[in-house]
């Protein structure tokens, strides 16, 4: 067998905790199933676990070697990444302007336009963030053993396994989330704070991002 039915429990359990811990992928969702609704903030799970793919594939295959030889380029996608972040930020912002001035039908026209734009954001924030990839070279070799067969096809089974714990929890909290947005949608001054905590959750990522050089 290529994995150990022990360590793949181990590294689930592991998973789970890491994946409840309000990281910046949770708070991301978070903030746009605040803002757009449940099935924005289960699309924007989704358009993580997208992008957490693309990640597990890059780091398979050395990309995360090759950020360590050329640290340039780690530090210019980490700001693109943070830019993309406060752009978010300030159309919450300016979205929370507009919540007295839209009717019903439009308010609802406009989270279904969101909801078809938040997978794009949500894979876009993901892929900008090369932090996945030097986590993944960090955690994942803990569970692997080179005795049991290719490293490679451990480190894609690891990376399933990771998407399909994280899913699960973040799909959760986007659809709880917008679940406790549509309860208070009716309230034009709640719907605007509501906006404004997205924006904030958003800018406070593109800070964390931006500044965390570790």
């Amino acid at each position: 067998m290529l994995i150990d039915p022990g360590v793949v429990a181990a590294f689930c359990l592991a998973a789970l905790i890491i994946s409840l811990v309000p990281g910046p992928d949770l708070l991301f969702i978070t903030a746009t199933g605040l803002a757009s609704g449940p099935r924005a903030g289960v699309l924007a799970a989704v358009g993580m676990s997208a992008g957490l793919a693309v990640h597990t594939v890059a780091a398979a295959l050395g990309l995360g070697t090759l950020f360590q030889a050329f640290p340039t380029a780690f530090h210019v996608l980490r700001v693109v990444g943070a830019c993309y972040l406060v752009y978010l930020a300030v159309s919450s912002f300016r979205a929370a302007t507009r919540a007295d001035g839209l009717d019903p039908a439009h308010a609802a026209a406009e989270r279904r336009s969101s909801a078809r734009r938040v997978f794009g954001r949500a894979l876009l924030t993901n892929l900008a963030n090369p932090k996945v990839i030097a986590f993944y070279l960090a955690f994942f070799p803990q569970f692997i053993d080179p005795a049991r067969g290719s490293v490679t096809a451990q480190f894609f089974l690891f990376g399933a396994l990771f998407i399909v714990v994280g899913l699960c929890v973040d799909a959760s909290a986007g659809l709880l989330a917008g679940r406790l947005a549509d309860f208070v949608r009716g309230r034009p001054s709640v719907q605007r704070w509501m906006h404004r905590v997205s924006g904030t959750i958003f800018a406070a990522l593109a800070v964390r991002l931006a500044t965390d050089s570790r």
